[in-house]
């Protein structure tokens, strides 16, 4: 018996260490299975951490492209801005300028109207001188019908023959060139100074021409002195004009000596001229009237200069 009781309590000591060294491996193999687990888990987080950091330093990339795109995109809207001012200042002006040559140009039709309106007039003016001329010419035409003295179509002017009114190289009127000068002159002038017309005659000329004979200082003198004893005549006021009309002739007679400047030329037998003087016809006194048409041409040539 009690040799079967001490196997049995060796037998139970024998199976208590046991049991324990099988809860150790046990517990090994949990600790082992969960440094396992443990270095598993730490790996595949560092992967994962990996990875993420892998991903940041791309999404960190893709910001800093993001950024040169957003930089690049401002700095284009920033020259777009720039530009768009420039254009706005641009049209500002084009407005301004559009304005001011708006304004410009009104002033211009206004001056272009003055302008038409001035030349209007003037051509009016210009029209009734003409006018005028043809209907003086005419009435000396008629106040001489009946006279040998003749009256040239073209200018209105009355020639005399300076043979028939001084004597040879003289600047006398003779007894008959006087009888011949009261009978004419006034008919001329009291056409001429009329209240129809002597409103547009502008100057009333006496001109002494020579033939070529002599010299020329010489037949100007001559010429002058024959110029001014016709217009002594015309202004005396016993030879047919009234005082009224004498002071009116002051103020328009121009009396010039030409001397042999403007010679009268020959004809042949078909009326054309030719290049041989007639003396007889060259020494004459002339009689003549200008119009107010060169002040005209002047008032014109002074409203197109100012354009």
């Amino acid at each position: 018996m009690r040799i079967r009781r001490k196997n049995r309590e060796a037998f139970e000591e024998h199976s208590y260490w046991q049991s324990y060294s099988d809860m150790m491996a046990a517990l090994l193999l949990i600790f082992v299975l969960i440094i396992a687990i443990t270095l598993a888990i730490y790996k595949q987080k560092t992967t994962d951490l990996d990875q993420a950091r892998a991903d940041l330093a791309l999404s960190q990339e893709d910001l800093s492209a993001a950024q040169a795109d957003l930089e690049e995109y401002r700095a284009a809207i920033e020259k777009s801005n720039g530009e768009l001012a420039a254009s706005l200042e641009e049209l500002q002006q084009a407005y301004a300028n559009a304005a001011l040559t708006q304004d410009e140009l009104n002033k211009a039709y206004l001056e272009i109207d003055s302008a038409r309106q001035e030349l209007n007039t003037t051509r009016q003016e210009l029209e009734n001188i003409v006018g005028i001329r043809t209907d003086i010419i005419g009435a000396l035409q008629s106040a001489f019908n009946n006279s040998t003295m003749s009256v040239d179509a073209q200018t209105g002017s009355i020639t005399f023959s300076s043979d028939l009114l001084f004597p040879n190289n003289s600047a006398e009127l003779s007894e008959e060139s006087r009888k011949t000068l009261k009978e004419i002159i006034p008919m001329y002038l009291d056409v001429l100074l009329q209240d129809n017309f002597k409103g547009y005659i502008a100057e009333i000329i006496i001109e002494g021409h020579t033939d070529t004979n002599g010299s020329y200082e010489w037949n100007m003198e001559l010429s002058s002195r024959r110029a001014f004893s016709v217009a002594d005549f015309c202004l005396d006021a016993r030879n047919g004009l009234t005082e009224e009309k004498i002071a009116q002739l002051r103020g328009l007679l121009t009396v010039n000596g030409r001397s042999f400047s403007r010679p009268v030329y020959g004809t042949d037998a078909l009326g054309r001229p030719t290049s041989e003087i007639n003396m007889e016809a060259s020494r004459r006194v002339e009689i003549k009237f200008r119009l107010k048409e060169d002040e005209m041409i002047e008032k014109i040539a002074e409203v197109l200069g100012q354009r």
